[in-house]
């Protein structure tokens, strides 16, 4: 049975999503579609911390279903742009995830579409012979990051939570 360390880009997929298809992505589907090609056995969601109700609401939901939720908080900078990158923090636990000899993973699943994720797909790929997995809308998701993973697979139909 494929052994599954899941790593999600929260801001990049809620953006992409809401920007594509207008509604938001269905966390359980995905997990449920995962648990039927093998174990999840590490599950991570990188979110940003702006305190207010509903995100925490949906960040219980994420917990609830299996994830473990890592918050950066959202910062303003005095110029109007903000900052709230995961990009390096979630590249070190999947470097941890492959070197830690107590998780067996053998598949890297990634829900992004940011192409500076193409190395860690294709270091995973080389140095753990990891199957990669990218999930991301097509048009909003880097070439290099498709062309990196093993598998692509486009946020669509039963992945969407229509209201």
């Amino acid at each position: 049975m494929k052994k599954i360390a899941l790593f999600v880009d929260v801001q990049n997929i809620y953006y992409t999503v809401k920007q594509v298809h207008g509604c938001h992505f269905n966390y359980r589907e995905l997990w449920r579609q995962l648990s039927c090609d093998g174990e999840i056995v590490t599950a991570y969601a990188y979110a940003i911390d702006r305190g207010d109700a509903q995100q925490q609401g949906f960040q219980q939901i994420l917990r609830n279903i299996g994830f473990e939720v890592k918050l950066k908080p959202y910062i303003q900078r005095h110029d109007g742009s903000a900052k709230g990158d995961w990009d390096v923090g979630l590249t070190i636990d999947v470097m941890d995830t492959f070197t830690a000899t107590e998780t067996t993973a053998d598949c890297l699943v990634l829900l992004s579409g940011d192409g500076d994720f193409d190395l860690l797909l294709e270091r995973v790929g080389r140095d753990f012979a990891a199957s990669t997995i990218v999930y991301g809308v097509p048009s909003l998701t880097a070439e290099s990051l498709i062309n990196a993973a093993t598998e692509f697979r486009a946020i669509e139909s039963s992945l969407l939570l229509n209201h």
